[in-house]
């Protein structure tokens, strides 16, 4: 039975029900946020791989707190066992593990790729991982070396920059072309490599070419001998939710082999996984 079903035919729970509709997707009031926990998340997020240690004031201005405010969050989470101190230097420990253990157990969507990922790495004898959009980063949510080291970035929970990976790439083809430019012009386009593409307009060319061939090849801009191919993963509504990859030795396989080779099996991955996605 559907909710149509329990409301009367004169209008007004109608009405109130289409409204709960129309909002149910709509940015929450400010009086229903809780800042303090919002500024909390904050600054555990100020901590990454190239600061993995901070001072009260280098939290302070990653996060926009006060010196005060930046103090009272970090001893409060010190307090919760979520980070340690060294004297003036503050650092996460192990225990910030639980929150992405949390989501690694409980989402859907890493749940479905990883045993496709598992096939097709090990048919490929290649890494392969998936990854979804968070700001200026691919966060990867699943990944198997398939026996291979090829890089420290292929493993849950590492984050890259979306603008030089071809995870990266697909995830931002997917976006509406207005949303593209707008956070492309909110970049500061980091050479990582002398491959590195660190022009805007570049990169726009970059992403349009992707969308219209629809993967998305990166040759060792990111980390030097490392080459990845991507394809963008839909679900049955042909919305992009995560970006599927295989990354090799740039010593073992050319660009064109690259596509010629990996392509095919990334496109019977994408197309089984869009049936259970």
């Amino acid at each position: 039975m559907s909710d149509d079903d329990l409301l009367p035919d004169d209008g007004p729970a109608r009405a109130h029900l289409a409204s709960r509709a129309s909002t149910a997707d709509a940015a929450p009031a400010q009086r229903d946020l809780v800042a303090g926990l919002e500024k909390g998340l904050q600054v555990i997020e100020a901590f990454d791989q190239d600061r993995p240690r901070l001072t009260i004031a280098e939290v302070a201005q990653r996060t926009g707190l006060t010196r005060a405010a930046a103090r009272r969050y970090l001893i409060t989470l010190a307090h919760l066992g979520f980070v340690s101190q060294d004297r003036r230097l503050f650092a996460l420990t192990p225990k910030v593990l639980r929150l992405a253990q949390s989501y690694m157990h409980s989402a859907r969507l890493p749940r479905i790729v990883q045993p496709e990922l598992h096939k097709l790495a090990y048919a490929m004898k290649e890494a392969s991982s998936a990854g979804t959009l968070d700001g200026n980063d691919v966060i990867c949510i699943a990944a198997t070396s398939a026996g291979r080291v090829i890089s420290s970035t292929l493993q849950p929970g590492t984050r890259v920059p979306a603008h030089c990976t071809s995870n990266g790439r697909v995830l931002l083809a997917a976006l509406p072309q207005a949303d593209v430019d707008a956070w492309i012009a909110r970049q500061t386009l980091r050479p990582f490599t002398p491959r590195t593409v660190v022009l805007a307009e570049r990169l726009r060319i970059e992403i349009a070419h992707v969308r219209a061939q629809g993967y998305a090849c990166v040759d060792q801009e990111l980390e030097l001998g490392l080459r990845t191919i991507a394809v963008p993963l839909r679900n049955y509504r042909g919305e992009t939710v995560a970006a599927l990859n295989i990354s090799v030795h740039a010593q073992r396989m050319t660009m064109d082999q690259l596509v010629e080779t990996c392509l095919p099996p990334l496109r019977q991955s994408q197309a089984m996984l869009r049936q259970l996605l």
